[in-house]
């Protein structure tokens, strides 16, 4: 991402505000509000410039410094915008500590997305020169045609032969749309059936609707007849390799949130306690194993697998000494092998994906899932997770519990 450089920024603020521009005397709780609306509506780029937009922390009106203190705290908090989960999918931002004409500003810089349309608090933001408001079913439409050219991203695929009749309506309309788009959006009531979906990402285009890859994997009614690779093969052994006795294989699948609720209830019935009682006799539970970093690992290796090229499941293998997870599909974007699992470090190969993460309530956060893992492990006595890095795959082995 390239953010503009110091005569490019001087243009900008000597101009009026524009779609490309916003700028912001300080840093408030009324502030940040309009500052997602305003990155939301840079990364859908309705005008369609394929430049990046500009967010500016501490200018006036008419461009010139205010004087502002730029803090790591403030820089932080703008950072955080990409990863707090409200908006989605998740924005392509960068942010810089700037000196300008001697004084101190915050500059965010904001990639067009590649799926349009993208929702702040359920809403699609966009902007046309110093206008900026919430998006009408027409500029649905054109957010959506864009997606359908400049879209890469294996989930937003259509999937030859595959129809309506394919996808769950009453999914749709019933449990996935009321948690994905403001209720005061939906109750306009001004959108068919058709382009709802294709706002979400189920489907191509309201005009052609055939279901996407996302479509099948969220909404499907029997998502691996289109989708052979999307379900999670969990082996429990006894014993330390394969060729030991199996004590459980299953394959779990069917929509997405009907994987993750199952993968949970198969944890949830695996991880026996053991007992123990303390000197006061009072009776102390240990799991071999924290739930919350299981589930954090498992859906972090479904969220970024790859649907390209491979039919290949997510693996759950428990041991005795240990469990293995691994994930089809290799990092992905500015995330690397030397820096995989650090901090700060995300990119999404299914942003699309992500937000339905989001909106179903198993994500909280974007890009938090291993810090949550390993924090968990280390409070319940576990070893930190050992990762694997290939090309092709990512291996997370949690050691038991001793």
């Amino acid at each position: 991402m390239s953010a503009p450089g110091d005569q490019e920024l001087r243009a900008l603020l000597a101009d009026l505000e524009s779609d490309r521009c916003e700028r912001k005397q300080a840093w408030t709780k009324e502030v940040a509000d309009k500052a997602r609306q305003a990155i939301c509506a840079f990364a859908n780029d309705l005008p369609h410039h394929g430049v990046p937009g500009v967010l500016v922390i501490g200018v006036r009106d008419d461009g010139r410094p205010a004087g502002l203190e730029v803090t790591d705290q403030l820089l932080l908090s703008l950072a955080d915008i990409k990863t707090d989960g409200k908006i989605v999918p998740p924005p392509s931002i960068s942010v810089e500590k700037r000196h300008l004409d001697g004084a101190e500003i915050a500059v965010v810089t904001v990639e067009p997305a590649d799926a349009p349309p993208v929702r702040y608090d359920g809403r699609i933001w966009i902007r046309i020169g110093p206008r900026r408001g919430i998006a009408t079913a027409q500029d649905e439409r054109i957010l959506n045609e864009k997606r359908r050219f400049r879209d890469a991203h294996a989930e937003a695929w259509p999937v030859p032969s595959s129809t309506l009749a394919d996808l769950s309506r009453l999914v749709f309309e019933q449990e996935y749309l009321p948690q994905a788009v403001a209720p005061d959006i939906l109750a306009a009531n001004e959108r068919t059936y058709e382009q709802r979906l294709a706002s979400c990402g189920m489907v191509v285009s309201a005009d052609e609707p055939t279901p996407t890859v996302l479509g099948h994997l969220v909404l499907g009614i029997s998502p691996r007849t289109w989708i052979p690779g999307h379900s999670i093969q969990f082996l429990r052994l006894q014993g330390t390799t394969l060729a030991d006795p199996v004590i459980d294989e299953t394959e779990i699948d069917g929509t997405l949130a009907t994987v993750l609720r199952r993968l949970d209830e198969k944890l949830k019935a695996h991880l026996s306690t053991s007992v123990a009682f303390a000197a006061t006799d009072r009776e102390v539970r240990q799991s071999p194993y924290p739930l919350v970093a299981l589930q954090q690992l498992i859906r972090n290796a479904v969220m970024h697998r790859t649907y390209e090229a491979t039919n290949a499941p997510v693996r759950v293998y428990w041991f005795t000494d240990r469990i293995e997870i691994l994930s089809p599909g290799g990092p992905y974007g500015c995330v690397t092998r030397e820096n995989f699992g650090r901090p700060g470090w995300t990119d999404y190969r299914n942003p699309q994906l992500a937000s339905a993460f989001k909106t179903l309530g198993y994500a909280q956060r974007f890009g938090a899932g291993i810090d949550l893992a390993r924090r968990a492990l280390k409070d319940n006595g576990n070893p930190a997770p050992v990762f694997e890095v290939d090309d092709n795959f990512v291996l997370v082995t949690v050691g038991v519990r001793p």
